[in-house]
């Protein structure tokens, strides 16, 4: 058995760092404040450049269909940045849900 199992559904939606973006907390590490989030974004957000200064992201495009400097990304997509690195900005062209984790404290700049 593993020792850690979180059902999605089980989880509530909460507001992200952007209007728009909805997080679902599926786990945190308490010591390093790194998450491990589904992140759901409203079809047609643009979510400005940014960096995370605090932590590495790693996502996972699950459905939808994502703009990065006009090239679209669809499910399947992994993407990473870079703690620190600007990345962005996004669109997302229908609604996308990704699964994305950030190996530290989920802070945008």
């Amino acid at each position: 058995m593993f020792p850690y199992i979180a059902l999605a559904d089980e989880k509530p939606w909460q507001p992200g760092p952007y209007e728009g973006v909805e997080l679902k907390i599926l786990h945190k590490d308490e010591a390093t404040g790194g998450v491990v989030v589904l992140r759901k974004f409203a079809a047609g957000r643009i979510i400005p450049a940014h960096t995370h200064p605090l932590a590495n992201e790693w996502a996972w495009v699950l459905s939808g269909e994502w703009e990065e400097e006009g090239v679209v990304y669809a499910p399947g997509t992994l993407f990473h940045a870079p703690k620190g690195v600007k990345h962005g900005p996004h669109v997302a062209k229908s609604e996308v849900v990704s699964l994305t984790v950030f190996d530290g404290p989920l802070t945008v700049a």
